[in-house]
């Protein structure tokens, strides 16, 4: 993809002071956009807006709280003159067994994972069609899971919201097609990430192989965060205009079952 597709654009990604977030939004800058970094680390997210350089913000927030995420994403429209891509990035996961899971655990993850694309989506839409009115090819990227395709065992609340995520997904594609606004999912399988690193005690468990081997054996090697911030970015550039309503799945080829 050539990077001038994405020369100009003005972008918020959530959840980007790390992991996939931070891969996202250094290819974005890379081609050119302006970059928004929020992150509940809100001194993790400046930290990363100066790495980028001049021309980037980074803001604290919380996705669990509409006034914090409202709050980002006008700062976003004030520093920028206006949003082109929303990449609703910000996640978290609970490696337990379903009987094991706490109601206040199960609750807090959903809140993050499906609330916070709820509320970051919501607080954006008015200014995505305000820059698809004036000329821009408007996006919004929701990062789900292949856990959202297919089951895992130990992963029932992840898996949960990362389904419905491409579920509102689907939806959001449909309702605000005449706003000129793309919406699309993306599903990563095992990237190499501190947050699926955390799931290596309770995988190895329950399968009796270390994680790195059942990794091996289901999609033949970790993904990579490059590998995932190119489909992003490709979804967030004009190349991509004809495409809205799908969930892009990265994942080796396991889908169906990850274990």
């Amino acid at each position: 993809m050539s990077d001038l597709e994405l020369e100009g654009r003005r972008a918020h990604v959530t959840g980007a002071a790390s992991g996939i977030g931070w891969a996202i939004a250094q290819r974005l800058a890379a081609g050119g956009a302006r970059v928004a970094i929020s992150d509940v680390d809100e001194e993790g997210a400046k930290a990363r807006a100066a790495e980028l350089g001049s021309g980037h913000v980074g803001l604290g927030c919380d996705v669990r709280s509409m006034s914090e995420v409202s709050a980002a994403i006008d700062a976003t429209v004030d520093a920028f003159g206006g949003l082109d891509l929303l990449v609703n990035n910000a996640g978290v996961e609970i490696g337990k067994p379903m009987v094991d899971t706490e109601e206040d655990e199960f609750m807090t993850l959903m809140d993050i994972n499906v609330n916070g694309v709820y509320r970051a989506s919501r607080a954006a839409t008015a200014a995505l069609a305000a820059a698809a009115a004036a000329g821009s090819d408007s996006a919004i990227v929701n990062i789900a899971s292949v856990a959202g395709v297919g089951g895992c065992p130990l992963l029932s609340a992840y898996c949960a919201s990362k389904a419905a995520v491409i579920r509102f997904s689907e939806v959001c594609a449909i309702e605000l097609r005449e706003a000129g606004v793309r919406v699309n999912a993306v599903c990563p399988a095992f990237i190499d990430t501190p947050m699926v690193q955390r799931l290596a005690p309770a995988v190895a468990a329950m399968t009796g192989m270390e994680f790195g081997d059942v990794v091996a054996v289901k999609q033949g090697r970790y993904g990579t965060l490059e590998e995932v911030a190119e489909v992003v970015a490709f979804l967030g550039s004009s190349e991509a205009a004809w495409t809205t309503g799908s969930h892009y799945v990265l994942d080796g080829g396991i889908s169906g079952g990850l274990l």
